[in-house]
């Protein structure tokens, strides 16, 4: 786990979390949900998967059909254990504006988390910052910490909730069963692979 010291070491140097880093427990936030808001850190999110989930701006266009899609989905990923947790760089005053104003938006349970000092975003490595906006990254991460999964886009594209849903269920399984990999469109249920020289050059 690092430091307070360690964590604001690294943002001053530029550096950003990828795959197999442990995002800072004591990184603290402001988050809308449920009508309120609140000061929340990684650490409340520990013990449990976490969906990690920057987009670009309240208020626009690709986002809402974004996080609507989510919203719709939610009941399916807290079935397995896991937390979404949606990030831009507006206030938590904004996301409950666009909460209070759009019908795609008033669906979202999960908790929207506000980045306007631009350090969550900076420290995940999607901060555009000549814009000060968010670039559209998803992040799965496990019970522990770590990132398992890190996908960023072009703020043009948008994202899938059931692909995410497929890689968390990927990541959770390779977790529960060491040495097991994930062939490709894996779907829950169906023939993993287990690592080894008697399947090279037989696939």
């Amino acid at each position: 786990m690092k430091s307070e010291h360690e964590h604001n070491e690294m943002c001053s140097m530029g550096y950003s979390l990828g795959i197999g880093d442990t995002v800072p427990e004591d990184l603290s936030f402001e988050a809308f949900q449920n009508e309120e808001t609140r000061i929340v850190s990684f650490k409340n999110f520990r013990g449990k998967w976490t969906v990690v989930f920057f987009y670009p701006a309240d208020f626009s266009f690709v986002c809402p059909t974004e996080l609507g899609e989510l919203a719709d989905m939610y009941g399916e990923f807290t079935k397995e254990g896991a937390e979404i947790l949606s990030f831009s760089t507006d206030t938590v005053f904004v996301h409950k504006a666009w909460h209070d104003t759009s019908e795609m938006i008033k669906k979202i349970k999960y908790p929207m988390g506000a980045d306007p000092s631009h350090e969550v975003s900076e420290l995940f490595g999607v901060l555009i910052a000549e814009e000060g906006l968010a670039r559209r990254g998803t992040f799965i991460v496990n019970p522990e910490g770590v990132i398992m999964s890190a996908e960023v886009n072009d703020n043009s594209i948008g994202r899938c909730a059931t692909e995410t849903l497929r890689k968390l269920k990927a990541a959770k399984y390779v977790s529960k069963n060491p040495g097991n990999v994930c062939p490709a469109s894996w779907e829950e249920g169906e023939a993993t692979l287990k690592k080894g020289l008697d399947l090279v050059g037989k696939i």
